[in-house]
C-alpha cells in the first residue's frame, strides 16, 4: 500500500512537471538529442493547442481551459512487447475495474450474439471501419459472428478466453490496427481522454508497454449561461475534414467547434498545433523528445455580450414561461388552459445596443449545460420543448401587431395618410365581402376603439385601423419599409441564423407552390399582412434590429456578437469590430414622431401599461399577440426600446403560445433594471399630446 502510495505522489508530481513543460514559451527536449540507437524507434504527435478563451464585453472569462490527461498507447511499442495480448487484457481489465470508459470503436456488440453497431458510430469512425475492412481484404457483407473470429486469427487471440476477453482485447488491437491502416488519419490511440489522477495513477502503476501520459486541455465553463451563444465541441466529420480542415492542416481526429461561437470562431480559437517527435528504445523508454513545432495557443474572443444581462435574461423568460404554464393569464378565459397561455412552449429574448447592433444580451428558454452537453444529449434531444433549438436566432415566428409601425410608415410615407388622420373603428371590417375579420376588441367584448388616429391605434393595438390604411397603402410598400428596416433579411450576426420571409405575393406562390389554389394574392392578403399576420416570418433577433432601426429613425446596423479579438498573451488587440450601418433608409419626421409617440403612448396607457407605466426610465413599447395555424394560445409577441429621447437599447421578448404580448413586458423590465442600474434615472416625459 505504502508503494502504491509513492507511486500515486510521484504520478502527481511527474504530471505537474509535464504540464508545465508543455505550456512553456519555449523549445524543449526531454534529453539531449541522441545518436538513433539500434531498436529504437520515433514517431510524431500531433499536439493540439490550447483553445483560446471567450470573454464578455467586460473581460469576465466566459470559458477557458483546464488541464487534462490522456492516456495513449503506442502500438509500435507494445506490438514489439512480450505476450502483447496479454498486456492488453490486463490492461481492458483494470479499466473496467476502475469504471473507466476507455475507446473501442470497433462496431460489433460487447456480448454475444454479436451485432453490428456501425449506427451508433459518427462518420469518420464508419468511415475507418470501411478502410480496415478494404485494408485486411474482409468482405464487408459477413456476418459479425464471422468477422469475429476472422479478427481474432488476424489478432491471434487465445481461442481458450472467454467470449468477453475475446471481445475486449480484439477491441484494443482492432484500435490499434486502424494506426497503420491508410487514409484513417488516425496518428495515436488515446486509451482514455481526460483521465482523472487516481484512475491514472492505477493505470500506469500496471506498467504497460507503449502506455504514455500527453498533458492536454479541455473547455471549462465558468457560467451557466447563454449556451446557445457559445456553443459545444466535438470531433470533425469526415465531410468536415474534407470540405474545411483538410486544407487547413487539422489532423482527422482533431476536436472543433460544433456551434455557436466556437463554430463561428474556430479558426480563431483553434490556435496551430504542435508536432512533437519522440524516440524511444525496445523497452519504451524515452531516448529523446522535442517540439518539432511548437503549438500556438489561439486566441482571445471577446463578446457583446454582458454576462450579467445575459442572467438577467435567461432568469426572466424562463420565469416567465413556467409561470404561464403553472397559471396561466387570469385576464384570459379558457376550460382547458388552452388560450390562457398554460400551453406555453419555448421562448427568446434579446437585447441589443441601439447605437452599434451589438448583441448585449441572447436568451433561449429551454437551454441545456454545456458542461453536461454530452451526457443530457440522449434525453434533452427527445424533450418535446427542444432545449438545443436555438429559438432567438433560428425560429422564424409572425410578428404579429409588432409589425404595426411597419404599416404606419409605410401609410404615411407612401399613402399620404397623415398620423393625426382619424378612422372609426366599427369592429367588423366589412370592405370586402368574403372576407370580414373583426378588431380583437369587438371579438371579445362587442365593442370598439371608436375614432382613432395612427398613434392611438398603435397604442391599443387596433386591427381595423391596420386594415384600413393597410388596404389603402398596398403591399408593395409595406414590404418595402419591412425590408429597408432589416424583416426578412440577414441581420449579420456570426452565429447561423435563419432569415424568415416577408409577406408579398412572391413569398405566397413559394409558400403554395404545391398548391396552387392557394398561391395567389390578394387584398385579403394585404390587410392580413398590414397586422403581421399572412406570411410574415422573423426571428427575435430580427424583430430586435427591426426596434433598433425604428430608433434610429430607418438606420440599421448589423448585428453582431464580436467585440473584438486579442493575442493569446493578451498583448495585442488583432481585431477591433467597429459597427456597421448595414442600410441607412431613413423615413420622415412625422412617420418617426407618429410611431415614437404612438409606442410611448402604448406604455402610459395602452397594452404595454401595466409593466411598464410607472416605470423610471423613459420605454417607448408595441405588444403583439400573433396567430397561427396549430391549436392552442396565441404567441406572445413584445418589441421597446429605451431611453425615448436617447434611444440605447432595444429588447424583443417572444414566447410560442404566450396568449399575449402584454404579460411579456416584465421579461424586459428584468433586463433593463440590470442594464441601467448604474445609471441616473430618466424623467418620464409628459403624456403625449394627441388630436
Amino acid at each position: 500500500m505504502e508503494r502504491k502510495a509513492r507511486f500515486r505522489v510521484i504520478v502527481t508530481i511527474v504530471l505537474i512537471l509535464a504540464l508545465v513543460g508543455a505550456y512553456g514559451a519555449q523549445l524543449f527536449k526531454l534529453q539531449s538529442q541522441a545518436t538513433q540507437e539500434p531498436g529504437s524507434y520515433t514517431y510524431r504527435t500531433v499536439v493540439q493547442a490550447a483553445r483560446g478563451p471567450i470573454l464578455d464585453r467586460n473581460g469576465n472569462v466566459l470559458v477557458t481551459n483546464r488541464a487534462s490527461y490522456n492516456i495513449q498507447l503506442n502500438r509500435v511499442i507494445l506490438l514489439n512487447a512480450d505476450a502483447p495480448n496479454q498486456r492488453l487484457l490486463e490492461l481492458g481489465e483494470l479499466c473496467e475495474s476502475l469504471g473507466a470508459d476507455y475507446a473501442d470503436h470497433l462496431p460489433i456488440s460487447k456480448t454475444t450474439p454479436y451485432t453490428y453497431t456501425l449506427d451508433e458510430l459518427d462518420s469518420n469512425w464508419q468511415n475507418n471501419f470501411r478502410k480496415f475492412l478494404s485494408a485486411y481484404s474482409l468482405d464487408p457483407d459477413m456476418s459479425p459472428q464471422t468477422l469475429m473470429k476472422e479478427l481474432q486469427k488476424i489478432f491471434g487471440i487465445p481461442s481458450d478466453w472467454t467470449d468477453h476477453q475475446k471481445r475486449l482485447v480484439t477491441g484494443l488491437r482492432y484500435e490499434l490496427a486502424l494506426l497503420a491502416v491508410e487514409g484513417t488519419g488516425l496518428e495515436s490511440y488515446t486509451l482514455l481522454a481526460d483521465a482523472d489522477t487516481d484512475t491514472l495513477s492505477a493505470i500506469m502503476e500496471l506498467a504497460t508497454p507503449g502506455l504514455n501520459v500527453q498533458t492536454s486541455t479541455v473547455r471549462s465553463h465558468n457560467t451557466e449561461y447563454a449556451a446557445h451563444i457559445l456553443g459545444y465541441l466535438g470531433t470533425m466529420w469526415a465531410d468536415e475534414y474534407q470540405s474545411t480542415y483538410k486544407d487547413l492542416g487539422y489532423p482527422m481526429n482533431a476536436t472543433v467547434g460544433k456551434s455557436g461561437i466556437e463554430l463561428a470562431f474556430e479558426p480563431e480559437l483553434h490556435g496551430t498545433d504542435g508536432t512533437k517527435v519522440t524516440t524511444v528504445n525496445e523497452d519504451g523508454e524515452v531516448l529523446d523528445e522535442y517540439w518539432a513545432v511548437e503549438p500556438e495557443a489561439g486566441d482571445c474572443v471577446m463578446l457583446t455580450i454582458d454576462i450579467n444581462l445575459q442572467a438577467a435574461a435567461e432568469e426572466a423568460l424562463e420565469k416567465i414561461i413556467l409561470d404561464l404554464r403553472e397559471n396561466g393569464l387570469s385576464s384570459s378565459s379558457s376550460s382547458d388552459g388552452k388560450g390562457k397561455g398554460q400551453d406555453a412552449e419555448g421562448g427568446a429574448l434579446v437585447a441589443i445596443d441601439i447605437k452599434t447592433g451589438e448583441v448585449l444580451a441572447c436568451a433561449s428558454y429551454p437551454t441545456y449545460s454545456l458542461e453536461t452537453f454530452y451526457e443530457d444529449y440522449a434525453t434533452l434531444s427527445e424533450d418535446p420543448y427542444k432545449p438545443y433549438y436555438n429559438r432567438a436566432l433560428q425560429a422564424p415566428m409572425p410578428p404579429g401587431s409588432t409589425f404595426k409601425m411597419v404599416t404606419s410608415i409605410a401609410a404615411i410615407d407612401s399613402a399620404g395618410i397623415g398620423r393625426f388622420y382619424e378612422i372609426d373603428d366599427l369592429g367588423k371590417y366589412t370592405y370586402f365581402e368574403t372576407y370580414q375579420p373583426e378588431c380583437l376588441i369587438y371579438t371579445n367584448t362587442g365593442t370598439t376603439h371608436g375614432v382613432i388616429n395612427i398613434m392611438q391605434a398603435l397604442s391599443v393595438s387596433c386591427n381595423y385601423y391596420f386594415y384600413e390604411v393597410g388596404r389603402r397603402t398596398g403591399i408593395t410598400a409595406i414590404d418595402n419599409v419591412a425590408k429597408q428596416l432589416g424583416l426578412g433579411e440577414p441581420t449579420g450576426v456570426e452565429i447561423g441564423e435563419s432569415i424568415g420571409y416577408r409577406a408579398n405575393a412572391e413569398t405566397k406562390a413559394e409558400v403554395h407552390k404545391d398548391n396552387p389554389d392557394l398561391a395567389g394574392w390578394y387584398d385579403a392578403d394585404t390587410i392580413a399582412a398590414a397586422i403581421g399576420q399572412s406570411e410574415n416570418r422573423f426571428t427575435p433577433m430580427q424583430l430586435a434590429v427591426y426596434t433598433a432601426s425604428l430608433a434610429n429613425q430607418g438606420t440599421r446596423y448589423k448585428a453582431t456578437f464580436l467585440k473584438r479579438i486579442v493575442s493569446s498573451d493578451y498583448t495585442e488587440t488583432l481585431v477591433e469590430n467597429e459597427p456597421v450601418v448595414a442600410n441607412n433608409y431613413t423615413f420622415s419626421d412625422e412617420a418617426m414622431a407618429a410611431v415614437e409617440d404612438g409606442m410611448r403612448l402604448a406604455v402610459t396607457e395602452g397594452t404595454a401599461s401595466t409593466y411598464l407605466k410607472n416605470y423610471d426610465v423613459a420605454v417607448c413599447a408595441k405588444t403583439g399577440t400573433p396567430e397561427h395555424g396549430s391549436t392552442g394560445s396565441a404567441h406572445g409577441a413584445f418589441v421597446c426600446y429605451a431611453p425615448m429621447d436617447d434611444p440605447q437599447i432595444a429588447i424583443t421578448v417572444y414566447v410560442e403560445k404566450g396568449a399575449q404580448g402584454g404579460n411579456l413586458a416584465q421579461a424586459a423590465v428584468a433586463v433593463m433594471d440590470e442594464y441601467f442600474k448604474a445609471a441616473p434615472t430618466d424623467d418620464l416625459p409628459g403624456e403625449t399630446v394627441v388630436g
